[in-house]
């Protein structure tokens, strides 16, 4: 373990490093962000309770609408950039646009909502949020 002071609070032990970007790639996998082997999805937006391999809880994983939010985004930003070049370039009639961008939007929101949903639990494992670190979400110690 090694010592650091976090913003005037003193010293203290750290816990081991998490790789994000090794532990959000697995997520986006929908593979454990721990051991990278154990299936991370139960049903299409459910996680497991436990990983199958490391053992891993995954019970108080918090992802909620994150995964949806960032979903919306890299899916509008494409079909928007994708529809504006498209008139640009050619000449359409609004049953075509339709034809081309309403499925697209499905298709790619289906696509995209789980691998991110995992990255988004991958992020939050790596960072030792929401439970992941051993400790509870609560504001303040309860005295009972």
């Amino acid at each position: 373990m090694t010592t650091i002071q976090t913003f005037g609070a003193g010293t203290g032990e750290t816990r081991p490093a998490r790789p994000v970007g090794q532990a959000m790639w697995r997520g986006f996998r929908c593979r454990c962000p721990n051991c990278g082997e154990g299936k991370l999805f139960r049903a299409f937006v459910k996680s497991v309770d436990n990983c199958s391999v490391c053992g891993e809880d995954f019970t108080h994983q918090r992802a909620d609408d994150f995964p949806a939010y960032i979903t919306i985004t890299i899916v509008g930003h494409v079909v928007l950039g994708g529809f504006l070049a498209v008139e640009t370039l050619f000449i359409l009639s609004n049953w075509v646009h339709l034809a081309i961008w309403v499925p697209l939007t499905i298709i790619m929101s289906i696509a995209l909502l789980q691998p991110i949903k995992g990255a988004i639990i991958g992020l939050q494992w790596a960072n030792y949020m929401h439970g992941f670190g051993g400790e509870t979400d609560d504001l303040e110690p309860s005295d009972q």
